[in-house]
């Protein structure tokens, strides 16, 4: 047997103590699941593995409906990324959507050291990671957050001071582009429980295990 069999048969054997744990501490979990979820949290996070949001928020399996990418982006332009906010917002009916942003996030580094080394052009190409082509997905992605990072006055900053910068101004963009979504503007402006609500900007550290609030919520009377 392969390492690789073996990494892959620990997965499915921890998941069998997993399913046998739960339903021995409560028996009917499963039958319950299968009927339905209801959510009160969309988390749109990094999809960094450090950052397992059930985990982090010591949730149950149906408590938080979850949206991961790399560098926890919510571009306007983006169909997964709106249709994930729409279904969770107008179906689900969650009460809150969190952008989680964290410590030592790997994509934010990459922006940030482009952002240092780029004269940046008003449009046209930007290559955050130079090993890969122009049209290659990953510097497509990180392109915006590179451009961010590059508005920041940060070329001179040591990077362990310039990081959670670019970390903590990426989570307050991402929650202005999610309150400019049409979703968003037809739930505050509804007269139902959508009304109700509202997008938080936070940050992870990787060194405590703790979130943070960086108080940028917004909701019905305060939006963009």
């Amino acid at each position: 047997m392969s390492d690789l069999d073996t990494l892959l048969n620990g997965l499915f054997t921890a998941n069998a103590q997993w399913a046998k744990d739960v339903e021995a501490a409560e028996p009917g979990f499963f039958q319950e699941s299968v009927k339905g979820q209801a959510p009160h949290t969309l988390w749109i996070g990094c999809a960094d593995s450090r950052v397992p949001e059930s985990v982090v928020l010591g949730a149950r399996p149906g408590d938080v409906f979850v949206h991961r990418n790399i560098a926890n982006q919510f571009p306007l332009d983006d169909v997964n990324s709106k249709a994930v906010l729409e279904y969770a917002v107008n179906f689900l009916g969650v009460q809150h959507v969190v952008v989680v942003g964290h410590t030592e996030c790997g994509g934010a580094t990459a922006c940030l050291a482009a952002a240092k080394r780029t004269t940046f052009p008003e449009h046209g190409q930007l290559l955050t990671i130079p090993t890969l082509p122009y049209e290659a997905p990953l510097n497509q992605w990180l392109e915006p957050l590179t451009r961010l990072a590059g508005t920041l006055d940060l070329s001179t900053t040591p990077m362990e001071e310039a990081l959670p910068v670019v970390v903590e101004e990426n989570v307050k963009l991402q929650v202005e582009n999610l309150s400019k979504t049409t979703t968003l503007a037809n739930a505050w402006a509804s007269n139902d429980n959508r009304r109700n609500v509202r997008v938080h900007g936070w940050v992870y550290n990787l060194n405590t295990g703790l979130l943070k609030d960086l108080q940028v919520t917004k909701g019905a009377s305060t939006r963009v």
